[in-house]
């Protein structure tokens, strides 16, 4: 389940059950229920399934400056796909190699299947001739805080995430100076 703030910004993704118990508990509200219909019952109360969820109160959220380099989100930033052949990439290649210096930083891996990471080895691009199509860089987006709690990307969440990064962006904007 999507779990909101009361300002309808992306939180994080909570399981069944705890998104339930915000709700029984007063805590949040039902926003979406699942398009499948299904109802949860207990002896007392009959709940829809909720596909999305709002809190009631707001919560502060510290913004980070940069989104933590995993593996997880470094093949969703990928696509899972290879960043030299395009086929399904599950490991992870440092464009520089640390051998030679590179850093494991965002700016410095990528995506790879395992044939060509092992024929790149710990070679530079302009030693096989080979270049790539995008430059890697730090993924940016209020979405991207969502990918550490098993983001599945739920077609019905698509108009909340949507609308909070247009909340986002116009509160950027439009942010009243500080005195």
């Amino acid at each position: 389940m999507l779990l909101l703030n009361v300002t309808y910004e992306p939180l994080t993704t909570v399981g069944l059950r705890r998104a339930v118990c915000l709700v029984l508990g007063e805590k949040a509200e039902i926003v979406h229920h699942d398009s499948g219909g299904r109802m949860l019952h207990a002896a007392t109360v009959q709940v829809v399934t909720p596909s999305v969820i709002r809190l009631r109160r707001y919560i502060r959220i510290p913004q980070r400056n940069r989104v933590p380099l995993t593996r997880a989100a470094l093949m969703r930033r990928d696509n899972y796909r290879c960043a030299y052949c395009g086929r399904h990439g599950e490991t992870i290649d440092h464009v520089i190699p640390r051998s030679r210096g590179g850093t494991h930083a965002w700016e410095n891996c990528v995506a790879a299947c395992q044939m060509c990471n092992h024929r790149k080895a710990d070679r530079l691009l302009s030693e096989l001739g080979w270049t790539l199509p995008v430059a890697p860089g730090v993924p940016k987006g209020a979405h991207w805080r969502l990918i550490g709690a098993e983001f599945d990307g739920d077609p019905q969440w698509e108009a909340y995430l949507r609308t909070s990064a247009a909340l986002f962006a116009w509160r950027t904007r439009h942010r009243a100076p500080v005195r």
